[in-house]
């Protein structure tokens, strides 16, 4: 799992963003089934797997994903650890840049 996220890391940085989104989903997926939803590496996942999905602009996907995992990152990390932070902003970022959102998300 540490490799394939290297490599969508990688694939992201290049501008292969749908490629990164695959192995994003894998990642996140296979650290859930491994450590459960409420470890640090799964939260970090996540987290990858939503900036991705926001990269991409689905925005309700990543709004999904986070409403589920930023509650878990604010009890398992904290509200000021890096990953919840990113969480938070990401979830921000997907409310601006969707002209679909409304105030209920």
């Amino acid at each position: 799992l540490v490799v394939q996220s290297n490599l969508a890391s990688t694939y992201q940085f290049l501008g292969r963003r749908e490629e990164a989104l695959s192995l994003r989903r894998v990642v996140y997926s296979g650290r859930v089934n491994l450590v459960g939803e409420d470890h640090r590496g799964t939260l970090g996942a996540a987290v990858n797997y939503a900036s991705t999905l926001f990269a991409l602009d689905h925005y309700a996907e990543a709004r999904a994903l986070l409403r589920k995992t930023v509650p878990a990152a604010q009890r398992v990390l904290g509200e000021n650890h890096m990953i919840t932070l990113k969480m938070r902003k990401v979830y921000a970022q997907s409310l601006c840049g969707d002209p679909a959102a409304t105030l209920d998300d």
